[in-house]
């Protein structure tokens, strides 16, 4: 059985070698009908601590390196720039 892996967007990289990252999906609401946006929070191991807030990510889930922290960072998707 292959690993899972999720695309989502780095939300807080303010932990040492950990980013949390927000993965998105639609589904449609049984009762009314209505496609409904569900967000969810997973953290995942960055050994480089190359993520930046508004990266779009791929991780994928690995052995437990902590209590939470079961996915890993596979790479960059597309990296955010701010401008000023």
């Amino acid at each position: 059985m292959p690993a899972k892996e999720r695309v989502g967007t780095v939300v807080s990289n303010k932990m040492e070698k950990t980013i949390v990252v927000a993965v998105e999906s639609r589904y449609k609401s049984p009762i009314y009908s209505k496609v409904k946006l569900r967000t969810k929070r997973y953290l995942a191991h960055d050994e480089f601590n190359e993520c930046n807030i508004g990266d779009q990510v791929l991780v994928q889930e690995r052995r437990p390196y902590s209590r939470r922290k079961r996915w890993v960072l596979i790479k960059v998707i597309n990296k955010e720039s701010f401008s000023n």
